[in-house]
């Protein structure tokens, strides 16, 4: 998977199709990432002994990785990501508009 925790992404399909966000986690055997502020649902809770609040909570939903582009960090734009390796043999992303390294 491309995406990694603490990229910027940018979602490109979906109910929140737009907004940038934060990847917070990242499931690459599912192919799903959370990303802050984006794909909300209503959950409903009950409570359990003193531990957390009964009613409806709002949580952050899992998104298919399909449906985010990576933002890079100089060009600031949605791009997709390549791999190259570096002159000491690294593994490392690229953007493949502006050929910078991500990581």
């Amino acid at each position: 998977m491309k995406i990694r925790k603490n990229d910027t992404v940018l979602v490109v399909a979906g109910k929140d199709i737009g907004k940038r966000g934060r990847v917070r986690f990242a499931y690459p055997k599912k192919n799903r990432v959370i990303v802050e502020g984006i794909n909300f649902i209503k959950k409903h809770s009950r409570a359990r002994a003193q531990v957390r609040q009964a009613g409806i909570i709002d949580l952050e939903a899992p998104i298919d990785v399909s449906n985010v582009m990576l933002l890079c960090g100089k060009c600031n734009q949605p791009t997709r990501v390549g791999f190259t390796f570096l002159e000491d043999g690294r593994k490392v992303r690229i953007c493949r508009k502006c050929k910078e390294v991500i990581d």
